[in-house]
């Protein structure tokens, strides 16, 4: 049964979205080199890895964007920045580790089952199964991607338990330290 009103909605978005991808140029790497860089980086950067890249870099940029805002005042755009900073940090710790530590498990239960003694089956639960033949390459990209996928659902998680936590947390030590940075300023501008 459909309900009137959401197909429309659903009929829109799809529309919409074709009509941007079509609107986008289509790309063409003729660099052999940045192909090349492109293919590794897909091979050898994992979901922890990549979180950590995510992380650092909005840490070099998403505060300096907060400081610069010019239609808030001067204290709503160091707290700001100190929020961003807090956010930052927390997400990309937890997500980190939270995406390190799926894929590790995962890779204890993915051990290949003829390679196991007979009470170590549960090992083997999450080796693909129905393949003929499993190489290592193949093997690791499936853990990756099997680890980042469980990793995403304890996410869900560890946003409402650790995150949200951590970051009030550091922003509210960050605000304090901002704060005392501040007195000591005009402190040593009235005695001087």
């Amino acid at each position: 049964m459909a309900i009137p009103g959401i197909n429309s909605v659903h009929n829109f978005a799809r529309s919409t979205i074709y009509k941007l991808v079509d609107a986008m140029p289509a790309v063409t790497i003729n660099s052999k080199k940045l192909s090349d860089s492109i293919k590794w980086a897909g091979q050898h950067i994992s979901s922890p890895q990549n979180r950590l890249i995510l992380g650092a870099t909005a840490l070099m940029s998403q505060p300096f964007i907060d400081l610069n805002n010019k239609r808030v005042d001067e204290e709503t755009r160091k707290t700001s920045a100190a929020r961003t900073v807090a956010k930052i940090i927390a997400g990309t710790t937890t997500g980190f580790f939270v995406r390190y530590y799926c894929i590790k498990a995962i890779e204890a239960f993915t051990k290949d089952p003829k390679t196991l003694k007979e009470g170590e089956k549960y090992k083997s639960v999450l080796y693909p199964k129905n393949i003929l033949r499993v190489t290592k390459k193949g093997l690791k990209h499936h853990k990756m991607a099997l680890g980042t996928v469980i990793s995403l659902g304890v996410m869900m998680f560890t946003n409402f338990l650790i995150d949200a936590p951590l970051t009030k947390i550091l922003t509210n030590k960050f605000v304090a330290k901002i704060k005392e940075n501040d007195a000591k300023k005009s402190k040593g501008v009235s005695d001087g």
